[in-house]
Parts: C-alpha cells; structure tokens; sequence
C-alpha cells in the first residue's frame, strides 16, 4: 500500500514514512510494536531508563511515554479524518507535554504495557478502514493530510526515536 503521492502528507514527515519497511500499515505497526518492546527490554539496560545524554534532554521514560501520547494524537487524527470529519485539527507541543507527564515515577513495565495497548488499539483502527477511509484527507498542525500517512507517519515516529535511543543514549 505504501504507495504514498506528493501532497498526502507534510515534507518533514519524509523521514518517518522512509524509515518504514513494511509496505502494509497494519503490519508495520504490529512489527514495529514487537520490535520496539523487544529492543527496550532486551537491549536497554535498567540503568539507561533515566539517564539524559545532556542536562535538558529527555530520559528514555519521557521518550517512551512521548511515543505513547504522540501516537494517541495521530490515531484521533485518522479517525477524524477517516470519518470525514472536516474540522481543522490543532498541533501539540510534544516539550509542554514530557514535564507534566511524570514519567519517571513509573515503571518501564507499565509504560511499555500502556505503549502494547495503545498500539494494539491503533492497529484495530487501521484494520477497521475502508480504502476509502485511509484516502481521505484532513488538515492537522495547519497541513494537508491523509489518513493512511498517518499510519506510516506512527510507525516511522516510533523507530525514529528508537534510533535516537540507540545513537545517543546506549
């Protein structure tokens, strides 16, 4: 499906949608899922889930609860738009949200469990959608979109981030 066209979605998510393989949304989001739940338990040790490479920067915590809340935004964003609903949709301030969220008095077990139920109730949007509903088009942060971009654009948010683990935090 991942035949994307020149306006379906803003130029700064090119590297988000690049970043999936996968050319079926669905599978995208359950490989990356298991994927990013894999690479956290396995991979990241106990000890890097509060570490920040820099003074201001997130904690592995905030970046895990930042995929969590970004990727609810974007999923209410495709329903929206998948049910037609023409309402221009307001961006968020992802660096308004990480202080408030306290994600460092919670555990990683329960943040990756509420990331797994998150995702899992995405996957089920996208499954439910007509081709016709992943066509449509809305206006999110003041730019044209489309449903099915959105669910490239979760996929690619969620291992952009887990790169930047990987680069800078390990």
């Amino acid at each position: 499906m991942k035949n994307l066209q020149p306006g379906e979605f803003p130029d700064y998510y090119i590297p988000y949608i690049n970043a999936v393989k996968s050319l079926d949304i669905v599978d995208g989001l359950e490989d990356n899922m298991n994927d990013f739940i894999d690479f956290i338990e396995n991979t990241v040790h106990e000890n890097k889930y509060e570490y920040r490479y820099q003074p201001e920067k997130w904690t592995i915590k905030d970046i895990v609860l930042h995929i969590i809340d970004a990727e609810r935004i974007f999923a209410y964003r495709a329903l929206r738009m998948a049910r037609f609903d023409r309402t221009p949709l307001a961006g968020f301030e992802e660096n308004d949200y990480v202080p408030v969220a306290e994600a460092n008095k919670r555990s990683m077990t329960d943040l990756l469990h509420e990331f797994a139920m998150v995702r899992k109730s995405t996957i089920c949007l996208f499954q439910s959608m007509s081709e016709e509903m992943l066509l449509n088009k809305g206006i999110a942060s003041g730019k044209e979109i489309s449903v099915r971009s959105i669910g490239y654009i979760i996929t690619g948010h969620c291992i952009h981030h887990q790169n930047v683990i990987k680069e800078r935090y390990l």
